[in-house]
């Protein structure tokens, strides 16, 4: 019987930096991929780097508030950057900066809300303890 790839890895949003869930040293390239997501001061912390749903739910919740702050930033552009002296043309610029950083980021959200399933055990083919 062929063995079928889990549904999980399929997504177009599961990070390529990850092996598929499953496979030999997965969940090390999560973990990894993961970490690279937080700021290196977090790297210290003994929780988020014993504990990979904690990393998973840590990196999730970072996402959404860089997601808030550029949203806050790209409401704000048009208001704010002209009394700060900021060029027309400029303001243009960093609007299209954040809007597809947004757009980056709701990528990488995906990717890690379908990491942390994978971690937790919720993909095709593992058993559960």
């Amino acid at each position: 019987m062929p063995h079928t790839a889990p549904t999980i890895a399929l997504s177009p949003d599961w990070p390529c930096q990850v092996k598929e869930p499953g496979t030999r040293d997965w969940e090390r390239t999560a973990t990894r991929w993961l970490r690279d997501l937080l700021p290196a001061r977090y790297a210290g912390y003994s929780p988020l780097t014993r504990h990979h749903v904690i990393l998973a739910r840590h990196a999730q919740l970072q996402l959404q508030h860089e997601m808030r702050a550029v949203r806050v930033a790209l409401q704000t552009s048009r208001a704010e950057l002209p009394t700060l002296g900021v060029a027309e043309a400029v303001i243009e610029n960093t609007i299209r900066m954040y809007a597809m950083e947004l757009d980056q980021l709701g990528r990488l959200a995906r990717g890690v809300r379908l990491v942390t399933d994978a971690l937790a055990g919720d993909y095709p083919g593992h058993r559960r303890p």
